[in-house]
């Protein structure tokens, strides 16, 4: 999650629209919608990743 998320050019800000994580996260590495959950969960918790309250964008942390 953190390697797709670093290879994304941020808009603005640092913020790197959710979808442009998840699709690459869906359909090139083959995951499911509750592998992306997860991993959207671990990287929150190790700090590694900030989601918006909206859920339309992370930041990077690390």
């Amino acid at each position: 999650m953190v390697e797709l998320a670093a290879s994304i050019e941020p808009v603005q800000d640092g913020r790197i629209h959710i979808e442009k994580n998840n699709a690459p996260f869906l359909y090139t590495l083959k995951a499911t919608g509750e592998e992306f959950g997860a991993g959207i969960m671990y990287a929150l918790e190790h700090g590694w990743l900030m989601i918006h309250e909206s859920g339309t964008y992370v930041k990077l942390l690390t």
